[in-house]
């Protein structure tokens, strides 16, 4: 996978985080995971352990 694909992932991912924040955390947050796990195929690890970090957040805010 390329860089940039991996950087867009891991954006993605945040953005959807953020918004699972305050929004259908569970799946936002969900969907947040499985785009930061995508992205870590990439060379872009950090971005998308953010986004991972930031789903996990969002889907225990959900969860609680």
């Amino acid at each position: 996978m390329s860089e940039n694909v991996g950087r867009w992932l891991g954006w993605i991912g945040i953005i959807v985080a953020v918004v699972g924040f305050f929004w259908q955390p569970i799946w936002m947050g969900a969907i947040a995971i499985v785009a930061g796990i995508v992205g870590l195929f990439s060379p872009q690890k950090k971005l998308n352990w953010v986004a991972i970090a930031a789903g996990v957040v969002a889907l225990i805010i959900g969860i609680v």
